[in-house]
């Protein structure tokens, strides 16, 4: 492996695993009420472009790291809007 591949797969592996203590905080605390609806809209459409594009090149380093993270990310998504919902607040 050069080092080349090696940074590359340190980003991918550190970046999708920072989702991961975010996922269980709101998922243990079944509250979504300080995380950004927006942000996460937006992360999620540019996760899902990045997927795309690592399938439009057949980059399989790419397109395994984007997958994870679009399922942790979309996870927050969708506890953030449930959660809120649930407590009759509004998404923020």
């Amino acid at each position: 492996m050069n080092i080349l591949s090696l940074i590359g797969m340190s980003a991918a592996l550190c970046t999708t695993i920072a989702f991961v203590p975010q996922v269980w905080q709101v998922w243990r605390s079944r509250s979504a009420k300080d995380i950004s609806l927006g942000m996460y809209l937006i992360f999620v459409t540019g996760v899902s472009l990045w997927l795309v594009y690592g399938f439009m090149l057949g980059d399989w380093p790419l397109i395994l790291a984007n997958s994870v993270t679009l399922a942790l990310a979309g996870a927050v998504l969708v506890m953030k809007i449930y959660f809120d919902l649930r407590n009759n607040k509004k998404p923020k």
